[in-house]
């Protein structure tokens, strides 16, 4: 199989005649975020959380079983999704508060292509991706010292000017949204400036129904909730969509939810309202979040020409294992591990597209399916030929939309710098002695059975063992170190630091 690299170069700006004349369906992209394998319903027969909503879509469109984001953690996986490029060709770790871009100048990101190509863009909801925070810092500025972290107190900065190198520099036309939940400043931010600026320090409001707050210290709006920004953003969301009535040009919309992801702070109506507790709430909540902007493309009639996919950053948090002992809800289903881990449970995804008239209602797929290809089959939806070494590691995965084969038949699995994993049909080798890089609690190995590892890696068939309980490693060794040679030649294509 061919990677979708094209090395004749396109203006960006100018629509080719065949872009021209194709029908452009607008775009979608709802990107959860911390939602394992086993919370869409659907997919998980014991799941604990209705997911109405999710579901339909899934009965509207095709939903994927093999579809894997690029990292087990966030910053990464958003990377790759809107680069068309494996993450760890660059970096490994999360921007953390007050962090920079993690794009260059000169990396074509997919706003930027499909700005190029006529739409408008909008990102709503959780960048995450970083911002030139020093531009706006005051020269005299000194951290202080916040809940045991250095921090930047709300004096810090000057809130009235621009803050750069954000969504607007690299492709949309539009931002709404808070950068992340749990980082500050905890404010809103419209387009590259606070809507009000953050005057006193972080707290937790309100206090999480689930797990820690894991609020990182800094300057906060006076009464800010966190239990409202889902419902806000969704407001937004729905708001935009409405604008893009009348509107001649098609709309690409990137919608990044700050849920489930911790705090895990579901509104009040909400609370109480599954089986699986707080984290189940909020799922719930959120499935009702994209049933209202479902219904808004209904009822501004852009369903027909619309092209939605659905899918998350990468698995399920820690607290997935007392879900599990709590409630029998395993957030990730069969799958073994969590976020952050090589394990298939940290960047297995849920992962639906839905467009009339194109991909089949209610079809599943099995076929090898990546994040970082959704830049590749766009670009070839709309005829657009990809300038060389742009969107590198993305196949076109139109045919398999579309009920056909996958267009790749491995794909490489990275959260931090030490730990790769490579798989190649339905072998998966984990290229050292562990997929963990979240603890595991001793009743969960001794409940699943899963027994300490004794060789230098790891080798699965997937086909027979999705659950990764029996390791083949030493069993097969010829087809080992065939994965590895794979591996190497993976990591030789492009910077990788």
């Amino acid at each position: 199989m061919l990677n979708f690299r094209i090395s004749c170069v396109v203006v960006l700006g100018c629509l080719s005649s065949a872009a021209l004349s194709a029908e452009r369906p607008n775009i979608v992209i709802i990107y959860a975020d911390d939602m394992g394998y086993g919370d869409l319903a659907v997919q998980n027969p014991d799941s604990k959380i209705p997911t109405p909503h999710l579901d339909r879509l899934a009965s509207q469109g095709m939903r994927f079983t093999d579809a894997h984001s690029s990292s087990g953690i966030c910053t990464p996986s958003r990377y790759a999704l809107l680069s068309g490029r494996y993450h760890w060709r660059k970096f490994h770790g999360i921007v953390n508060a007050w962090g920079e871009s993690v794009f260059a100048a000169e990396r074509l990101t997919l706003p930027e292509m499909l700005k190029g190509q006529g739409y408008t863009t909008a990102c709503i909801g959780k960048w995450h991706l970083g911002f030139d925070w020093k531009a706006i810092r005051k020269p005299d500025a000194q951290m202080v010292e916040s809940g045991g972290r250095k921090t930047w107190g709300a004096d810090a900065f000057d809130w009235h000017k621009a803050i750069p190198d954000g969504p607007l520099d690299h492709g949309f036309d539009y931002y709404f949204g808070d950068d992340v939940p749990n980082f500050p400043p905890y404010t809103w931010i419209e387009n590259d400036r606070v809507v009000v600026p953050p005057t006193v320090p972080y707290v937790p409001n309100p206090a999480p129904s689930e797990g820690s707050p894991e609020g990182r210290p800094g300057p906060m709006v006076a009464g800010w909730r966190q239990d409202e920004v889902m419902p806000t953003l969704t407001d937004k969301v729905v708001h935009w969509l409405e604008q893009q009535q009348g509107n001649e040009q098609p709309f690409f919309l990137y919608w990044p939810w700050t849920s489930p992801h911790a705090p895990i702070v579901p509104a009040a109506q909400w609370q109480g309202k599954t089986e699986a507790g707080g984290f189940g709430d909020f799922v719930a909540q959120s499935d009702d979040h994209a049933g209202q902007v479902l219904k808004a493309l209904d009822d501004y009639g852009f369903t027909d020409n619309t092209l939605v996919i659905f899918t998350a950053d990468n698995g399920p948090e820690r607290y997935a294992y007392d879900r599990i002992k709590n409630y029998g809800h395993h957030s990730t289903g069969p799958l073994r591990g969590l976020k952050r881990d090589v394990w298939e449970g940290g960047h297995r995804v849920p992962f639906i597209v839905r467009w009339p008239q194109h991909v089949t209602a209610g079809s599943v797929s099995a076929g090898l399916m990546s994040q970082v290809d959704i830049m590749g089959t766009l670009a070839a939806i709309l005829d657009i030929s990809l300038p060389a070494g742009q969107a590198d590691d993305s196949y076109n995965q139109l045919s398999l939309w579309q009920g056909g084969e996958s267009a790749r038949d491995s794909i490489v699995h990275n959260t931090f710098a030490k730990l790769y994993a490579i798989r190649r049909g339905s072998w998966l080798l984990v290229d050292g002695p562990s997929g963990n890089s979240s603890a595991v609690p001793a009743w969960f190995d001794q409940e699943f059975e899963y027994s300490a590892n004794q060789e230098p890696g790891l080798l699965n068939d997937l086909a027979t063992d999705v659950g990764q309980h029996y390791n083949l490693y030493a069993e097969q060794p010829e087809r080992v170190r065939e994965l590895k040679a794979l591996l190497k030649e993976k990591q030789s294509h492009g910077e990788v630091r």
